[in-house]
């Protein structure tokens, strides 16, 4: 996925940018270009406002956020529309961003209590004197680096989950989509009456400058490449960041599935949002002995898609211009070195929309097939075994999302995928669901958002013991004698010295001498 710095910065000293509709070039709206000095002032601001809303109660937090999810519900035509004007991105595609968005913040604002606050954890009998509890506490300010292809749903996922945490946020949208950045800050504070989620607009140096600029963490999505820019600034403040970075996501496709699903599923996943999708779509690995079936039913559906400018286009427009040279170059590389296109190909590739694109016979050292593409094109290759298709979907550094269909080892194949989320008969399903955390390993990069694990993300564990009577050994004291020594080392034997049994395996595992 591509974000920070890959527009370039005016050469001259303008103090404002303009977002621009990508079906028609024309401009949306200007935008200031908010300097470091007016970002760590942003960040300041947003530091007096962490104290309040960290003072307020988990309930109390849970009535301002869903007060502000009632406002974006109730106005999700408009919010729909700016990003359609933002990114072109048809009406109805926006709509299900943004209700996914509002799914999420419900549940991080219910959630949050009964995950964060404090519980009491088993103390062991060492330390049977003490009680011991856990909470998880607000960092205080989180700084949101958001991309433009979903400018509402994937930076939601962390403003979401790090406000109902208890902390404040600093937004940086994409410079694609500042508008959809702005809209929700404007609702926040309609809402909440207070600025502890706030926006700051601008290009790369504007996201640089805020993750120098002393905010406690930094969720940044976006490309591998300007991950690794972001992890560079980040580290000269020690500042932590969690990272969603790109995808090269694939589908097994094995010899007991539902190919007309599949193959809905394949077309979705590879052409939604004009393919501009961290978890799209964009290899598939399918079973020789349903290879030619599908792929037919593939071919078939794929040619009643067509991508334009009209109302009732099902696919927009690529919404980054120069993407189009990266989709173009992975294309006919694919050609060039023995691959056939059944749908699409070299013509795809418009001005401004790209149609869908089915390459096959495509090597696997080829661009399409080793580097992000984000475009509607996908490679599907024959395979002889579920096995095979495994170890290809593996042979990737990135490691986002990927998808499994079968009617018998759909599990199965999954639990071998190496990869942060995977659906089974169905693509990209993960990311609807709000309990389940969100995010990759490898260059897709580390961290989550979303879930138990999205809303402890933005927060530090802290742990407290407090004695409940006096030790019988004081372990912890220069009053500690040779026979409490003794002692110690005769209760180690009796608990330890003999093996442990494992609950569910029912066996002693003993230590070696």
């Amino acid at each position: 996925m591509t974000t920070l710095d890959d527009r370039p910065a005016d050469a001259g000293p303008a103090a404002t940018f303009d977002s621009l509709n990508p079906i028609t070039g024309d401009v949306v709206a200007a935008h200031p270009v908010h300097s470091e000095e007016e970002v760590r002032a942003a960040v300041a601001r947003a530091r007096e406002e962490a104290v309040w809303w960290a003072a307020l109660s988990f309930d109390e937090r849970a009535e301002h956020l869903l007060r502000w999810k009632g406002v974006i519900t109730r106005r999700l035509a408009q919010l729909a529309e700016q990003m359609h004007l933002e990114t072109g991105k048809p009406d109805g595609d926006a709509l299900l961003e943004a209700a996914l968005a509002i799914d999420h913040l419900d549940w991080a604002a219910k959630h949050a209590e009964k995950l964060l606050k404090r519980r009491k954890v088993s103390s062991g009998l060492l330390m049977v004197n003490q009680s011991a509890s856990v909470a998880y506490k607000p960092l205080g300010v989180v700084g949101v680096i958001g991309p433009w292809n979903y400018p509402v749903f994937t930076p939601m996922g962390s403003i979401a989950y790090a406000l109902a945490a208890g902390n404040a946020v600093v937004f940086k949208p994409s410079e694609y989509t500042p508008g959809v950045g702005e809209w929700l800050a404007r609702t926040f504070l309609e809402a909440v009456g207070r600025p502890v989620f706030s926006v700051v607009t601008g290009l790369g140096e504007t996201g640089a400058a805020l993750c120098r600029a002393g905010v406690d963490k930094v969720a940044f999505t976006g490309s591998t490449a300007t991950g690794k820019r972001v992890m560079a600034a980040c580290a000269e403040t020690l500042t932590p960041v969690v990272i969603e970075a790109g995808g090269k996501d694939a589908v097994i496709v094995d010899h007991d599935a539902d190919l007309e699903a599949a193959a809905d599923a394949v077309l979705w996943g590879a052409c939604a949002n004009a393919g501009q999708t961290c978890t799209g779509v964009e290899r598939v690995y399918v079973h020789e002995k349903v290879y030619d079936a599908f792929v037919a039913e593939l071919v078939s559906q794929a040619e009643q898609v067509r991508a334009h400018d009209g109302p009732d286009t099902q696919l927009g427009p690529i919404t980054m211009p120069k993407q189009m040279d990266v989709i173009r170059a992975h294309i006919d590389d694919a050609l060039a070195r023995g691959g056939r296109a059944l749908v699409g190909g070299k013509d795809a590739v418009g001005e401004r929309f790209v149609q869908p694109t089915i390459l096959v016979d495509v090597p696997e050292d080829s661009l399409a097939v080793c580097e992000e593409t984000f475009g509607p094109t996908v490679t599907v290759a024959r395979v002889g075994t579920v096995e095979e298709a495994v170890r290809r979907t593996n042979a990737t550094s990135y490691g986002l999302g990927s998808t499994v269909f079968s009617k018998a080892r759909g599990m199965e194949i999954a639990e071998r995928i190496r990869s942060g989320m995977t659906a089974i008969n169905g693509v990209i399903t993960f990311a609807g669901v709000p309990a389940l955390p969100f995010g990759g390993v490898g260059d897709s990069g580390f961290g989550r958002i979303h879930g138990e694990d999205g809303l402890k993300e933005f927060t530090y564990a802290k742990a407290i013991t407090q004695q409940r009577f006096k030790a019988a050994l004081p372990l912890t004291s220069f009053k500690r004698t040779d026979k409490h020594e003794q002692q110690l080392v005769s209760l180690l034997t009796m608990l330890h010295g003999r093996g442990t049994t494992l609950p569910k395996l029912g066996k002693p595992v003993r230590r070696a001498r």
